[in-house]
């Protein structure tokens, strides 16, 4: 019997690029011996992007288009295409063709040859890509493996394989703030690197301009790791044993004579701005944890759809 297996592509504003990343993908679907589905996720685009799929969607009937009812974000679209996915075998890529489509069969035959569970692409370049992302990118990285429980493969992205055993635990996770490729790395399983080199965008600008890189590496912290608790704890221990020693310090240098801090107000305005900052960080820390607690326990959907097609 044939492996199944979906390509999962996420879209939001992609008019310009979608049809070409459909004739490219489904190209290569067809040399594969494989029964292949295409599942695109309409994030609420603006522009002609669901119209374009409706198109695809009616003239093929392997590609499947789930469409939400405005815009929730590039990890619930994600999400969806997991969550719908019913084959053997699924491979996350997005629309804007930075991802070539090309190493589909490679990705195969990799997840063949080592029987792997997951096959994580790590980049080996990116064109079309300022020196700050790729610097940034490298350092955000290497700072949440730092801090987090879990180790997360380095320079990789959303572009993967995954196989049912992953796909089946995936759905069992219930948080509505995934972080997707960190999820994948803490279910387990084997998981083996493949490495290419990533393209420039074929059109279109990048979804994920500074602030949504910010949003996507706060929500990657505060999910996978305790560490900043534990920081804001330790400053807030060095806060008061500080404080205890510089009052033993002004004691004593009034007994003894060694000091007149009653002659000066520097030292008291910076006791009180390091103390205060010390504060106010360790409040931060903790408003942004139970932010995340306030998310969860509402419980909504993470994703509302609006329209599906076959």
């Amino acid at each position: 019997m044939k492996k199944s297996l979906s390509i999962i592509i996420p879209c939001y504003n992609e008019e310009t690029v979608i049809r070409t990343t459909y004739q490219r993908v489904k190209a290569v679907l067809d040399d594969l011996d494989l029964q292949s589905f295409i599942i695109f996720i309409n994030d609420g685009s603006l522009d002609n992007t669901f119209a374009i799929l409706q198109e695809i969607a009616e003239a093929d009937k392997q590609v499947k288009v789930i469409s939400f009812s405005r815009n929730f974000g590039h990890q619930p679209a994600v999400a969806a295409g997991i969550n719908h996915c019913t084959t053997d075998l699924a491979i996350i890529i997005d629309a804007d063709l930075q991802d070539p489509p090309e190493l589909i069969p490679d990705i195969l035959k990799l997840q063949e040859a080592e029987q792997a569970n997951v096959v994580y692409c790590v980049r080996k370049s990116r064109s079309g890509e300022g020196k700050f992302k790729l610097w940034s990118a490298k350092l955000f990285y290497r700072t949440l493996n730092k801090l987090s429980e879990v180790q997360f493969p380095l320079d990789t992205g959303d572009f993967r394989l995954i196989d049912a055993s992953i796909i089946r635990e995936f759905n069992r996770m219930k948080e509505t703030g995934k972080y997707i490729r960190g999820l994948i790395s803490w279910v387990g399983f084997k998981q083996v690197p493949f490495y290419y080199e990533r393209d420039a965008r074929l059109a279109g600008k990048t979804k994920y301009p500074l602030k949504n890189m910010i949003r996507l590496a706060s929500k990657a912290l505060l999910y996978f790791s305790k560490k900043p608790l534990q920081l804001a704890t330790s400053l807030g221990f060095f806060s008061v044993l500080l404080g205890v020693i510089l009052a033993l310090w002004y004691l004593f240098g009034k007994i003894f004579g060694y000091t007149h801090a009653e002659t000066g107000w520097t030292s008291i305005m910076i006791i009180v701005i390091f103390f205060g900052g010390i504060q106010l960080l360790t409040i931060g820390v903790l408003g942004q944890y139970i932010g995340v607690l306030f998310d969860e326990v509402k419980a909504r959907p993470e994703y509302i759809i609006k329209e599906e097609i076959n």
